[in-house]
């Protein structure tokens, strides 16, 4: 009875996708896919680790077997988010090999494109916000990820000649969050294309 009425509550979620609730992927896959779903929709607080398996098709059990508590579980969905945004690097290299700035100007575009099909925002800056003050393990993580992204960004800023890539990064990526936060809180489609207009005026402005 009990595990009808967790599916019930599953299925009321509405965020199973045939990407996650296929058998045939690993439980462990399915497991962290389907939490970082859950947790972009409910929040992290608002979810739990039996809603969490019955989404996944599996079990508390199998939940626990894979990873020790709820907070392993968080971490891991972050970690896989930061890896990510790693493979957008990679891309802007492949796609603009030795040429910095077409790297930076494509970044610039990537991030637009992203902030436009960000209705709940940035996973790790939601759940930084979401989880302050809880002295929770996912806070190494999220740190490490937006202290890299930054790093990342000021080296591009160098190579492409920019006049203080250090404060360059650091306005762009003010930039970034703060249109983050306005496309959430807002709901305001025209913060996408000042983001970008915004981007490429601090760009000529250290040129």
């Amino acid at each position: 009875m009990s595990r009808t009425l967790s599916a019930k509550k599953s299925e009321s979620l509405n965020v199973l996708s045939p990407a996650n609730t296929d058998e045939k992927i690993p439980p462990r896959e399915r497991i962290v896919s389907t939490a970082a779903e859950l947790f972009r929709e409910h929040g992290i607080r608002g979810i739990g680790v039996d809603a969490i398996a019955d989404a996944a098709l599996t079990n508390k059990m199998t939940l626990y077997r894979h990873f020790g508590s709820k907070d392993e579980l968080v971490c891991e969905t972050l970690r896989r988010a930061s890896e990510k945004a790693e493979a957008i690097w990679r891309d802007l290299e492949s796609a603009h090999p030795s040429d910095p700035k077409a790297q930076l100007r494509a970044w610039v575009e990537a991030r637009t494109q992203s902030l436009c099909g960000e209705h709940v925002g940035c996973d790790l800056a939601n759940a930084a916000i979401e989880l302050k003050g809880d002295g929770h393990p996912a806070y190494d993580v999220i740190e490490r990820h937006k202290a890299e992204q930054r790093d990342r960004l000021e080296a591009l800023c160098l190579a492409a000649g920019a006049r203080e890539p250090n404060l360059l990064a650091d306005t762009l990526t003010l930039l970034l969050e703060g249109a983050r936060v306005t496309r959430q809180a807002m709901g305001n489609d025209t913060c996408c294309s000042h983001f970008s207009k915004a981007c490429n005026a601090a760009m000529t402005a250290f040129a």
